[in-house]
């Protein structure tokens, strides 16, 4: 991509993200703004750790040969996925400025800085899974919120991580999909633990969207069905990513007669266009596993969430949702029919609910507010050229 310098001269900023679909979006969004002012994985320490192991040289090479041009269009600056840790020793070695891109919230990676002292403290490793006690250096946080990444090798793990922290802190700055009005307490902590330039410029999808960063083809039948439904008979619709099930390529883990039994009330696709689902005014609540995307997505339509995180920064993103920000119902883990049915009535039915509701269209309008008042730039980044 290229931007324009206030002397006219055209330049270029590098933009390298992670392969994965909740990394890449948010790549993609940034890039298309600034030009214009899924992978499934069975272990994702490894896939990370081969990326960063093997990709040294190839990388090294690519960057070498755009710098070769430099006269022509000089590059600005390298933005990298903050997980692609290798490629700071290619920038330095290249003197070029590296600015990382961090896909979750600011939170979860505060959180993720500080496995050492919770490694110290005896939080780690998890001794009981399911232990409502609260992390102490990490409010709100109970221990069965602290992100673990599920790996064969978790030496490699741990390695990644701390390869992670330590390559963003030598960095020349840092980006977050990500805003004050959401997470003010987390923003002051990281500049006082990360000594370096922070640009919050979130949320991504507001100013820069990018259709067309989706790795699988939507499914836009969804659309037409949500208008045509009558909210009293609480039709659902419902994701399920072909090959998300263990042992199930689709919907065969489905009970027998599931289907048929629906009479019209649900509709399930592969994949959808969750920006256009979740501003659809049909939309009343939005179960989710709080990927990031999907929460910041969810919190600036104010469509309260029903949260049943499953792996890593997800169980911070949920606590927050539910205990922080009040904007949705925590599952805890509770994974049966009644506490789910429970779940749907207090959040479409109940008085709660409407609460919640309350406070999540308020917190819709401070970041609405928040984003019209600040608008979005490059000056920053220009600095770093």
């Amino acid at each position: 991509m290229e931007i324009q310098s206030e002397s006219s001269m055209r330049r270029r900023v590098i933009l390298f993200p992670l392969p994965l679909q909740g990394h890449i979006t948010p790549m993609l969004q940034l890039a298309n703004g600034l030009s214009e002012a899924v992978v499934s994985v069975a272990d994702a320490v490894a896939v990370m750790t081969q990326v960063n192991d093997n990709c040294v040289e190839p990388f090294r090479d690519c960057l070498s040969k755009l710098l070769s041009n430099v006269e022509e269009e000089p590059i600005a600056c390298l933005i990298t996925d903050a997980m692609l840790h290798f490629t700071q020793s290619v920038a330095d070695s290249l003197k070029l400025p590296r600015i990382v891109l961090r896909t979750s919230n600011i939170s979860s990676f505060l959180v993720f800085a500080g496995t050492p002292l919770l490694h110290e403290k005896g939080y780690l490793p998890i001794k009981d899974p399911l232990s409502d006690a609260p992390v102490i250096e990490f409010p709100p946080l109970r221990v069965k919120d602290i992100p673990v990444v599920e790996t064969h090798d978790p030496v490699k793990g741990q390695h990644l991580l701390l390869s992670m922290i330590s390559q963003t802190k030598a960095s020349s700055g840092l980006i977050w999909n990500s805003c004050e009005e959401i997470e003010q307490d987390a923003v002051t902590t990281l500049k006082q633990e990360f000594p370096i330039p922070i640009f919050t410029v979130g949320p991504f999808h507001k100013y820069f969207p990018a259709a067309s960063s989706s790795l699988l083809s939507q499914d836009r039948s969804c659309i037409s069905c949500l208008g045509t439904r009558p909210i009293a008979r609480w039709p659902f619709l419902w994701v399920v990513r072909p090959g998300s099930v263990h042992g199930a390529e689709w919907l065969e883990a489905l009970p027998r007669g599931f289907l048929e039994m629906l009479d019209g009330r649900g509709h399930i696709v592969k994949w959808a266009p969750q920006q256009e689902i979740l501003a659809h005014p049909a939309t009343g609540g939005f179960w989710t596993h709080n990927g990031w995307n999907s929460t910041l997505e969810s919190i600036c339509e104010g469509v309260p969430m029903i949260c049943h995180p499953s792996f890593g920064d997800q169980q911070v993103i949920a606590r927050y949702v539910s205990d922080v920000w009040r904007v949705g119902l925590h599952l805890e883990k509770k994974l049966e029919k009644g506490e789910i049915e429970r779940a749907v009535k207090r959040l479409i039915l109940e008085d709660e609910g409407q609460e919640i509701r309350n406070r999540t269209m308020d917190l819709k309008e401070k970041v609405d507010n928040f984003s019209k008042a600040r608008g979005f730039g490059i000056s920053g980044f220009r600095e770093l050229g």
